[in-house]
């Protein structure tokens, strides 16, 4: 959500900010600017939609400078026009771009109106490049920047230039994501550390209440005291060539593909000989798990679904009692939690607001024993801030939709199972069936992506529709319930997921002829009472789109049926295999509906404010 890029260098650096927008478009946003500064003067460049658009403006009248500042925006404060788009300035001396927001800012620009500034703009944003330049009237940039930054309430990171200061860049985090990018005789600020890895692989990662001074040849880090501090400087493995597309047409569908190679990377050195391998988890993390008594899941969006399916695999499995919440829900509810409960966290980026405001307040609850992160971005702020997390190794995913980091998610909440299992001194065939069905995953996962063609057929049938039910039994509800987001997010077409169960008592009053049902249908024991549910759609005339296990006989009719057979295999890592259908399925019909599959409307890839 959001996303900054700023260089000071000895060189023009107007394409190197531009070329780390580029890469940030994945995160989600409405407009995009730039301030260059040169020989004393800002130069700023901003438009409203998508990057192409102030690359169009660059290119009629360019912009060239040793410093500056880029900004994508995803809009909270002000629509997404051009003059709500960043960066906004003071007097065009002093630039500003921002991502989160800023909570106290009506105050502050009140009081800033008294004292006769104008503003431009609806966003909050503005206010803070006005408070600069007020405070300059009393002391230098540095410091001013520093005064009005520790006025602000709320969550943000901010870059900063000066015109008169022309090799200085001032930037701060609280909250939303922040890195300084080292190189040789240049530094570099961003919000993500692809935006800069054509440029360096070496990086500070900020803490909360960090402000980082850079120029050419130095980087001064100042804590939330305002003391001087060092922040480790860390080598980051990853190349350009990760974030391409590498011939397919979307990068959702090349993550797609990704998966078995993504799930068998997740597995790597963690499976050994039937059990899980000491290389899974710490010695010290394993003697806290032997005491848990209960889990409480945290999640957003996606990472909630797969927390929702380790439920049903930590009490059925392991029997560890579990409850999983919305993080947005969490920490307002004032929650009664049991002594001896393990807090785990899940979050593709690790930056996810919500995620990260319910874990630091998880931390002052003395209940928890400790707290656990499950993540796919080391170094995040999940990495760093929870006592012990688990990376998924899903590499870089940049479309929207998440697809690879769900599945892997899902294999490391399915090792941590099994962990559970064993710890929990469960049925050692059991066991060893487990680690079997997680050994022969990606390759399950390959042939499920065979089905393509199939359905592409079926999505051709459904493209026409305005809405769509979902539906699934016991560890499989929570996949309907992600086939029916990833439809929404990326078709626009209304979907919802239900326990079947559940559709008798509301959802069937919608089912006629133009309502197509998807069903999520394992070989397993609730597959009758899944089969009585899809008889009540068919006696109402409902279009059923059936995904079906076809190991053993599942006595589906397929005469009024439009049914895809595939091998899910194992009980175990059903729910996985089976969603990966159905993110073909939105794929597909997203693609015939034209809508922008990569950067879905409305959407941001990394939700970084409340």
């Amino acid at each position: 959500m959001c996303g900054i890029v700023a260089a000071t260098a000895n060189r023009n650096i107007t394409d190197i900010i531009v070329n780390g927008l580029k890469t940030l478009e994945y995160r989600g946003y409405d407009s995009a600017g730039i301030a260059i500064n040169h020989n004393g003067h800002l130069s700023i460049r901003k438009q409203a939609g998508k990057l192409v658009n102030l690359i169009t403006q660059l290119e009629s009248s360019p912009v060239s400078g040793i410093s500056g500042i880029g900004h994508t925006r995803w809009a909270t404060h002000g629509e997404p026009t051009s003059s709500n788009a960043h960066p906004h300035d003071s007097d065009q001396k002093i630039a500003v771009v921002h991502n989160g927001i800023i909570e106290n800012y009506l105050p502050l620009k009140n009081m800033l109106i008294t004292h006769g500034y104008e503003f431009k703009s609806d966003t909050d944003t503005e206010t803070l490049v006005h408070l600069i330049h007020y405070y300059m009237g009393k002391y230098d940039f540095s410091a001013a920047c520093h005064k009005a930054l520790r006025e602000l309430d709320g969550a943000y990171a901010v870059a900063i230039t000066y015109s008169a200061e022309p090799d200085k860049i001032i930037a701060a985090r609280k909250g939303s994501p922040l890195i300084v990018g080292r190189g040789k005789d240049e530094n570099f600020i961003a919000s993500d550390v692809q935006a800069l890895i054509s440029e360096t692989n070496q990086f500070h990662y900020l803490e909360d209440g960090d402000i980082v001074e850079i120029t050419t040849d130095s980087c001064v880090i100042y804590d939330e005291d305002n003391k001087q501090v060092k922040r480790e400087l860390k080598t980051v493995e990853l190349s350009a060539e990760d974030l391409t597309k590498e011939g397919y047409d979307h990068y959702m569908l090349k993550e797609i593909h990704e998966q078995p190679t993504a799930v068998a990377n997740t597995l790597e050195d963690r499976l050994f000989d039937g059990k899980v391998s000491p290389h899974f988890i710490s010695d010290e993390l394993e003697e806290i798990l032997k005491q848990v008594l209960q889990v409480r899941i945290i999640a957003c969006g996606t990472s909630f679904h797969a927390g929702l399916i380790a439920k049903y695999w930590f009490e059925s499995i392991a029997r560890v009692p579990t409850q999983v919440e919305i993080a947005s829900e969490f920490r307002y509810r004032e929650p009664v939690v049991p002594e001896k409960t393990l807090f785990l966290t899940i979050s593709q980026s690790g930056e996810t607001a919500d995620s990260l405001a319910a874990l630091r307040y998880a931390k002052e609850l003395p209940e928890f024993l400790t707290t656990l992160g499950i993540c796919n971005v080391e170094n995040s702020t999940l990495d760093r801030e929870s006592d012990y997390c688990l990376m998924t190794r899903a590499g870089p995913e940049i479309g929207v939709a998440s697809t690879k980091a769900l599945t892997t998610q899902m294999t490391v909440l399915a090792l941590l199972t099994l962990k559970f299992a064993e710890i929990n001194n469960c049925d050692k065939s059991t066991c060893l069936d487990l680690a079997k069905q997680l050994r022969t995953l990606p390759g399950i996962i390959n042939q499920a992506l065979l089905l393509d063609s199939k359905i592409q057929k079926m999505a051709k049938k459904i493209v026409v529709r305005d809405n769509a039910l979902f539906l699934g039994r016991g560890v499989h509800y929570p996949i309907a319930l992600e086939g029916a987001l990833k439809l929404k997010e990326i078709s626009y077409i209304h979907a919802e997921g239900y326990p079947a169960g559940e559709l008798k008592h509301g959802p069937l009053a919608l089912v006629d002829e133009t309502m197509p049902v998807i069903a999520v249908c394992p070989n397993d024991k609730l597959l009758e009472k899944l089969k009585s549910n899809i008889e009540e759609v068919r006696a109402r005339g409902g279009e059923l789109f059936v995904f079906v296990d076809h190991t053993g006989d599942h006595g589906l009719d397929e005469a009024d049926t439009h049914l895809i057979e595939f091998e899910a295999t194992g009980k175990f890592t059903s729910p996985i295999v089976f969603n990966i259908p159905l993110q073909l399925l939105a794929y597909h019909v997203a693609l015939l509906r034209g809508t922008d599959v990569d950067q879905p409307r409305n959407l941001a890839k990394s939700v970084t404010v409340e």
